[in-house]
């Protein structure tokens, strides 16, 4: 048994048995993988995988049972190679953070940046994506870090801290309606074409939901990922914008009107997710507490105990 035949039955699972697929990601030829896990089936004495002729088609009972100890092996094996480093290279490494636009491009540009001059020498990489995305990396070992307001809590594989609470403001351009409203109600939103997130986005549930419980269909002309783009479409005419708060600077938007709208919507959390059991570098525990001073290495580690 060696650890190369232990990645080849991960990566199979997490390539949904494409052999070809495992062989790229793994830079070796699908012969070499269909024999390695053939000969750990045979070492272990059991099927790990149900076939179809040469095709892989699933994971048999026994297999599920493997994998599972197959996983926590190789996550393992890398705490270990994390823990060596953490003393032989305390302040130097990689750093994988996996996160939505809105948190990459309103939240963390001024973590980022006290982070790097605090630690120079560690490579920091931003990965987007949507939040199921997000948790995936995660939970594959791609990303050390998750921050989202969606999906993270779902999955029992993540651990989740959350971090701070926001709201949606409205945008309208100058000289709309809207603009001289004493007070905003849902009713009022309803009356215009709106522009705002993507299902599963920034909190767009809990947009949905006011409309929803005011009786209320809203006239959703146009959804995106990003705020710039909904600022942007706000700014020719297309329909008012509900966008993050974050997400508004009138330093820069100079051609919006922002409109705060109470309690109208139901607050947001933005959570740090982290894969259960996985070892973090001091420096990783620095930067969560930079994002969210109350996350402590202390307060992290002591969930993450609990929930290992």
């Amino acid at each position: 048994m060696n650890f190369q035949q232990l990645r080849f039955v991960r990566e199979a699972v997490r390539q949904n048995m494409n052999l070809t697929e495992v062989a790229n990601v793994l830079y070796t030829s699908q012969s070499g993988v269909s024999k390695q896990i053939k000969d750990l089936e045979d070492e272990l004495g059991v099927d790990i995988f149900v076939r179809r002729g040469k095709r892989l088609t699933g994971l048999t009972e026994p297999g599920r049972a493997v994998h599972k100890t197959i996983d926590r092996m190789l996550l393992d094996a890398e705490n270990l190679r994390r823990v060596a480093r953490q003393f032989s290279e305390h302040d130097a490494g990689h750093l994988v953070v996996a996160t939505t636009h809105t948190q990459a491009r309103y939240a963390l540009p001024k973590v980022i940046q006290q982070f790097k001059a605090v630690f120079p020498k560690v490579h920091l990489a931003l990965r987007q994506g949507n939040p199921q995305q997000i948790a995936q990396m995660i939970i594959d070992g791609e990303a050390d870090i998750g921050i989202s307001t969606e999906a993270l809590d779902r999955y029992p594989d993540i651990v989740t801290f959350p971090c701070y609470s926001w709201r949606h403001e409205v945008v309208v351009p100058k000289g709309h309606k809207l603009a001289s409203v004493e007070k905003l109600t849902i009713e009022d939103l309803a009356e215009f074409p709106i522009i705002t997130y993507d299902q599963d986005f920034t909190g767009r549930s809990h947009i949905d939901a006011a409309f929803a419980a005011a009786g209320l269909m809203p006239d959703v002309v146009l959804t995106a990922i990003d705020a710039d783009v909904i600022k942007t479409y706000v700014e020719i005419g297309m329909g008012i914008g509900i966008v993050a708060a974050m997400a508004v600077d009138p330093r820069k938007d100079t051609e919006l009107v922002r409109i705060d709208t109470g309690e109208m919507f139901e607050a947001n959390t933005t959570r740090i997710g982290l894969r259960k059991g996985a070892f973090l570098r001091a420096y990783a525990y620095k930067l969560i507490e930079m994002f969210a001073p109350q996350l402590t290495e202390a307060a992290i580690s002591s969930q993450l105990r609990e929930a290992a």
